[in-house]
């Protein structure tokens, strides 16, 4: 491993991250979807429920509306997520740069700021993307549960909801600011995310077998394991905090009278209150199933390096642990 790194180049690691979030997104997508629906839902007086589990969720979605159904919400998520990603992973990539010793080095407690001011960063992307998958994942539920029979064919009529209709209807009713809704909460959420994300894979990936082209990176299944039980781990923590976001940035009603809250105080004192303790940890199996493949395959895209292979420029050489 190269113990002094002498340059680093921003434009590639862009590159790296927004190639590896489109890729991570569009085979993790459903499954995201799921978990805004199970995370939405709210119990009946009778103890009904319109998704009893994973598969329950994902069967009823791909009957009622299909396979585009399934990815509603993808165009504005793949849209956004190159400059989400690209800004988070790159935005770490920078602040540990910058935060090493004269020895190359990073210690814990660096890697850990490195990481909370990475998650600063990054929420100005992540708030308005989010806000808008979520209006249109629920868009669905939403419209499913307000379907009607057409009298003369006898077919299940479900309304037709499109991405552009719903990010107008969010600018159109709150303003361009309404887009970051939930900014508080989604600070809430992704700071300490990244604060025990990062440093736990870079740990993790420190510890793994490296390639021989002195890149100082682990290999691929290394970093892509490293990625995926520091995903699994990171989300199942933060679960609580991702509820709440969820209750919040959810802006519209369906006529059943879902509840909309104004601040993170608002949305738990209401959920304990009412659902009690294991709602903030509603579709929690379903993050965890998302976002541990879903940062399996950013990492292990990220470091492949196909951003400097694209530019034709050597790779940076590698930050290690102190």
């Amino acid at each position: 491993m190269a113990e002094n790194q002498t340059k680093f180049t921003l434009l590639p690691k862009i590159l790296n991250g927004g190639i590896a979030g489109i890729v991570g997104v569009a085979c993790t997508f459903p499954l995201d979807l799921v978990k805004t629906r199970l995370q939405k839902q709210i119990v009946g007086p009778d103890g009904k429920k319109m998704y009893n589990s994973i598969f329950d969720a994902l069967t009823k979605i791909h009957q009622t509306e299909g396979l585009r159904g399934m990815y509603r919400g993808s165009s504005v998520l793949i849209l956004l997520v190159t400059p989400e990603k690209a800004v988070k992973l790159a935005a770490n990539d920078y602040f540990r740069y910058h935060l090493k010793d004269q020895h190359n080095k990073l210690s814990v407690a660096r890697q850990t700021l490195a990481a909370a001011l990475t998650g600063v960063v990054h929420v100005f992307v992540t708030t308005p993307m989010e806000l808008l998958k979520i209006q249109l994942q629920d868009a669905g539920r939403v419209a499913a549960m307000e379907a009607k029979i057409d009298p003369k064919s006898g077919k299940l009529q479900i309304p037709q909801i499109s991405a552009r209709t719903v990010t107008m209807d969010v600018i159109r009713q709150r303003g361009f600011l309404g887009l970051f809704k939930g900014l508080q909460a989604t600070w809430a959420r992704d700071i300490p995310f990244c604060m025990v994300y990062f440093p736990l894979f870079a740990n993790l990936d420190a510890l793994g077998p490296r390639k021989t082209d002195g890149s100082g990176d682990a290999k691929f299944y290394w970093s892509f394991l490293a990625g995926m039980f520091s995903g699994a781990f990171s989300a199942f923590v933060m679960t609580p905090a991702d509820v709440i976001k969820t209750r919040i940035q959810t802006v519209t009603k369906s006529a059943t009278g879902d509840k909309t809250y104004g601040s993170i105080w608002e949305a738990s004192r209401d959920i304990w209150k009412n659902e009690g303790i294991t709602a903030f940890f509603k579709g929690g199996a379903c993050r965890v199933i998302v976002i541990a493949p879903l940062y399996a395959i950013i990492q292990g895209i990220y470091f492949m390096g196909v951003g400097e292979k694209l530019l034709g420029i050597e790779k940076d050489a590698k930050t290690v642990k102190k």
